[in-house]
């Protein structure tokens, strides 16, 4: 009778230790991805996979939401690089309209940049200068802010890292003659966002030897950073434009007639698919 109780305890004990084998699994499964093991962008899963515009929940950031999230990233990459943290929080601010924009919710992409022919990672497809223009896909919006800093370390752009980090006017016209954007404006639009939200705060003068040091540096990557790039697409047509916030209140047709504009050219001008806006958002207005 002993020796069948014996039997009838460790057949309970296997049974329980083989029902705890597939948890075990989980769990371990879980921890690795808890420790950042997820395929990278250009793995072969994920190589050039594209992604299809959805429908995620609508996020009202304030520009001061953006500003006091994305200041430490913008600053981490003007100390590396000597792009002044304003300029890069004021692209950041009107290309994703605080962070609002669906391509900033859905890819992550903060700065409007397309796939270039050595982008190995996702793509994310929107209507823009072409049907269906291919963005890059990033896995976190920090990640959008270090691809900005890449991105501009090409030839169009060397001029630019010959100005002080702290030069944001220079920064704001040199990047609207290098071609970022198409916008006329774009200058003025970059560094109305500076002054009206007092991002030259952010900037970091420096002295002469540091300055002469981190040209050399900065110049020998772009030298070995030319990737093919797409042919510059046509200009848009010349708009003398401002920027106006979205209000508690704001609707497009308020909006329009405030600036003269119709809704439908307001829509067009931002981008947008319906009429739906965003306390906080920055919109893009003629006069």
């Amino acid at each position: 009778m002993g020796m069948l109780k014996q039997r009838w305890i460790l057949l309970f004990c296997l049974l329980i230790f083989a029902g705890c084998l597939p948890k075990q699994k989980v769990l371990q499964s879980n921890k690795s991805r808890q420790q950042g093991q997820y395929p990278n962008a250009s793995s072969p899963s994920n190589t050039n996979r594209v992604r299809q515009p959805s429908n995620p929940p609508v996020i009202s950031a304030s520009a001061q939401d953006y500003i006091n999230r994305y200041q430490n990233i913008a600053i981490e990459e003007m100390n590396t690089y000597g792009i002044p943290a304003s300029i890069t929080l004021a692209q950041g601010l009107l290309e994703s309209a605080n962070g609002n924009s669906a391509l900033a919710r859905e890819a992550n992409n903060h700065f409007g940049i397309k796939c270039t022919s050595d982008w190995k990672g996702e793509s994310f497809l929107m209507d823009d200068d072409q049907r269906d223009d291919r963005f890059r896909v990033y896995k976190s919006p920090e990640d959008s802010f270090r691809d900005h800093s890449a991105f501009l370390l090409r030839k169009r752009y060397a001029a630019l890292f010959e100005l002080d980090k702290d030069d944001y006017k220079g920064w704001a016209k040199g990047l609207k003659q290098a071609g970022y954007a198409t916008n006329p404006r774009y200058a003025e639009l970059l560094i109305d966002l500076i002054e009206r939200y007092g991002l030259y705060v952010y900037d970091k003068g420096e002295r002469v030897p540091e300055k002469i040091n981190r040209e050399e540096r900065i110049m020998t990557e772009i030298v070995d950073n030319t990737p093919k790039e797409p042919e510059k697409a046509a200009a848009k047509p010349p708009l003398e434009m401002k920027i106006h916030e979205v209000k508690a209140g704001d609707t497009l047709f308020n909006i329009s007639k405030r600036y003269g504009i119709s809704t439908d050219e307001l829509k067009s001008l931002n981008s947008l698919t319906d009429d739906q806006l965003v306390l906080g958002q920055l919109l893009l207005v003629s006069k």
